[in-house]
């Protein structure tokens, strides 16, 4: 018999030492040619995990192949990646969660890794980084893009994370249920990283295949329309945790702009005594007025980021970690 505590988890009675709950969950949309094989690679890799596979109004038959396939299939009828991992992590219950795509390109059989790599280390997410992205169905301009995110995630948030777009990833339940998942579509993973840099969760990341989809399959990622919205994310997440940095930024590109503008009506006063464009006049000095407004709002919000963030790093601190194992 086991005793559940106040978040659900089973405590084992004295003489039994059961291992941790796995799930592993699949977000997907229209990956009727790959689930199958999906499914049966973690079965394999994960034996007494469940297998969840969440569909989102897949129009393929995706969920019923998945059913056949023995995955526990639920479903998010709100269209985007980040509706699908949120209703995950506030329906599921486990110790350890394994996040990955449902269109076959990222190494089951690495899933056992990352999972040891996330006890073994006492760490609350691992990422699965992705050896081969150059190769994602010759589309490069994903991996330039990917790069191009990741050297300016670490400028902005100053964590060293390699692949912060990588779909493949465990969690602690602590992790998963103190996330507070707002983003809608693929920024998802990139409001993860931010959530773990922002209240210093210890993370590892581990390299793994990845693979190159069947031709059968399509990629779900539009390059310029979901970049555009990853940028977006960032600009989004630099506002909520580095307010003064975000509006900072603003008000001395103000005061920079509002300078170039007196610049020559200065000259012109210290040369003539007078000031002939006062329509000018005003302007700058009401851009300037407006810089310094911004930059005093980015002093005043940074004060209530840390708040939230001590307000986060408390229900983040309320879940009980992960016994490690050595």
């Amino acid at each position: 018999m086991t005793i559940l505590d106040a978040r659900d988890r089973q405590v084992p009675q004295p003489g039994t030492a059961p291992g941790p709950r796995i799930a592993v969950t699949i977000p997907c949309y229209n990956e009727a040619a790959t689930i199958a094989g999906v499914i049966a690679d973690f079965r394999a890799a994960l034996p007494g995990a469940d297998i969840y596979v969440y569909d989102n109004n897949s129009g393929d038959g995706t969920a019923e192949i998945a059913a056949r396939a023995g995955a526990t299939v639920r479903r998010e009828a709100r269209q985007g990646k980040g509706h699908v991992v949120r209703r995950i992590f506030a329906d599921i219950e486990a110790d350890i969660y394994v996040m990955a795509d449902g269109d076959g390109t990222y190494d089951a059989s690495m899933a056992p890794a990352l999972v040891e790599l996330l006890q073994k280390n006492h760490v609350d997410m691992v990422i699965g980084t992705r050896a081969d992205v150059t190769r994602d169905a010759g589309r490069e301009g994903h991996a330039l893009g990917n790069r191009m995110f990741n050297l300016l995630y670490n400028r902005i948030f100053g964590r060293e994370f390699t692949d912060i777009l990588s779909g493949y990833r465990v969690f602690t339940r602590r992790f998963v249920k103190s996330f507070p998942a707002t983003s809608a579509g693929f920024e998802i993973e990139t409001e993860m990283s931010v959530h773990a840099s922002q209240l210093g969760i210890p993370c590892l990341e581990r390299p793994t295949r990845y693979g190159v989809r069947p031709d059968d399959s399509s990629s779900k990622l539009k390059t310029f329309r979901d970049g555009f919205r990853i940028l977006g994310m960032f600009a989004l997440l630099m506002k909520e945790t580095r307010p003064l940095a975000f509006f900072g930024l603003i008000g001395a590109g103000l005061m920079l702009l509002a300078l170039a503008l007196s610049a020559p009506l200065f000259l012109t006063y210290v040369q003539t005594g007078l000031v002939p464009r006062f329509p000018t006049a005003i302007l700058t000095t009401g851009i300037a007025i407006i810089g310094v407004i911004s930059a005093v709002c980015g002093l005043i919000l940074d004060s209530l980021a840390r708040a939230r963030i001590e307000a986060k790093r408390a229900v983040f601190l309320s879940y009980r970690a992960l016994e490690s194992t050595r």
